[in-house]
């Protein structure tokens, strides 16, 4: 894994500092109303209760602290066995973790079956409709895992998946009926006509800026006796003024009878694209040839980066980017998506089926990413990034053993002086 790829090792988070502080410093008080107790219990017998407790409280709590420090690493940095689990373990909890994910939710049918109890479209339209939804907490939750999640994985792995990705559905994507339906659909409308007038204007510049390959052109083919007397600088002339005359006849007649014939051919191409199977044979060339470029190779590769940087800057300051016309527009869509039954639900049918196609087709990859990202990460990426997720209520754990264990002490005490 490369170092760009490498994710950061993250600080301790100040709540998991602060618990930590209060569990150390509770037994610390333990330790101290155990001295006390212990110098004047022969005076006060009573403190005998206290003296048990406190004795208890630091037993529990030290065990707690004990195992709660060996899941991450050793405890005063001793080499005893069965401590530092997740680091030593890190390899295996990929796996867990991967098989988890193939096992529980990337299975099509578990897919398929979850999906259909999700009203994404409508969810989301609530979510774009509603200005004040952005403010609240699971947007400030989702904006931050969608940060950690596109720094933790690795983008050249997951970049080239998703260039893959694109490339097989433009490979598998039958371009030839789709270009024949739109040119017919175009010529139905009249929406081809500016195209044939840009192709005339275009005519008229390129004849402009190239009259002088025309004139050299017949002066190189004319006669000596043409050249001698200037009749091919005439001739040129007629034939550059004679072309412009037609240029201009079709820009002004658009029922010009070339204009007729040009549009005979983009119907019978439209038509070709659509039923001959030697031009979609000639197009799918054409389509492979495309991707094939390395030039296109780039394009997909700047594409995913533009696409990735345009969600990490919405995830840093999503409120930004929803004010102005981006926020308007999409605002609208989540209005219209509330307001309409049938495009919320066949959103809904073409998300469905593109979760399940992606669970089908690129499950197994997703699955071996999540395994090899997490074994690429050194131990102490993941010891801290587990320890920061839970180890605040592992410091609960600590505090409550500490007074559970006095509890406990209290209750032999009394018992052996009740029995004694």
């Amino acid at each position: 894994m490369n170092k760009a790829a490498r994710p950061r090792i993250e600080a301790v988070s100040p709540g998991l500092v602060r618990m930590r502080l209060i569990a150390a410093g509770l037994l610390l008080a333990m330790a101290v109303v155990f001295l006390v107790s212990r110098a004047y219990d022969q005076r006060w017998p009573a403190l005998g209760f206290v003296r048990a407790f406190a004795e208890a409280a630091m037993v529990g709590g030290l065990a707690d602290w004990f195992a709660v420090t060996a899941l991450f690493r050793h405890p005063l940095g001793l080499p005893i066995p069965h401590t530092a689990i997740i680091p030593r373990n890190k390899d295996r909890i990929g796996t867990t973790l991967a098989a988890f994910l193939r096992d529980n939710f990337l299975i099509p049918r578990v897919v398929a079956r979850r999906m259909l109890r999700l009203d994404v479209a409508g969810a989301a339209g609530r979510w774009l409709a509603n200005p004040l939804a952005r403010d609240g907490r699971i947007a400030r939750g989702a904006s931050a895992l969608t940060i950690h999640m596109l720094q933790a994985l690795d983008q050249q792995r997951l970049g080239g998946m998703v260039k893959t990705m694109i490339g097989t559905r433009l490979a598998d994507l039958d371009v030839a009926p789709l270009l024949g339906q739109a040119l017919t659909a175009a010529i139905a409308e009249g929406r081809h006509l500016p195209l044939l007038d840009g192709i005339v204007r275009w005519a008229a510049r390129v004849l402009e800026a190239n009259d002088h390959l025309i004139r050299a052109m017949v002066h190189e083919r004319a006669g000596s006796i043409l050249r001698w007397t200037g009749l091919d600088e005439t001739l040129a002339n007629k034939i550059i003024a004679g072309l412009n005359g037609l240029l201009s006849d079709m820009a002004a007649d658009s029922a010009h009878p070339l204009r007729a014939k040009a549009e005979e051919g983009l119907e019978s191409l439209a038509y070709d694209l659509m039923h001959s199977p030697e031009m979609q044979a000639r197009v799918e060339a054409i389509k492979a040839e495309i991707i094939a470029n390395p030039a296109m190779q780039r394009w997909l590769d700047g594409l995913w980066e533009q696409a990735r940087g345009g969600m990490m800057r919405m995830a840093r300051d999503p409120d930004r980017v929803m004010q102005g016309p981006i926020g308007d527009a999409l605002r609208q869509l989540g209005e219209t998506l509330q307001n309409e039954p049938r495009l919320r639900a066949t959103i809904n049918r073409f998300v469905r089926r593109t979760v399940v196609g992606i669970a089908a087709d690129y499950g197994d990859n997703i699955v071996r990413l999540v395994s090899e990202t997490v074994k690429g990460w050194d131990a102490d990426t993941i010891t801290r990034r587990l320890e920061n997720a839970v180890g605040r209520d592992l410091q609960y754990i600590r505090i409550n053993g500490t007074l559970v264990g006095g509890l406990v002490g209290l209750v032999i005490h009394g018992i052996d002086v009740v029995l004694g």
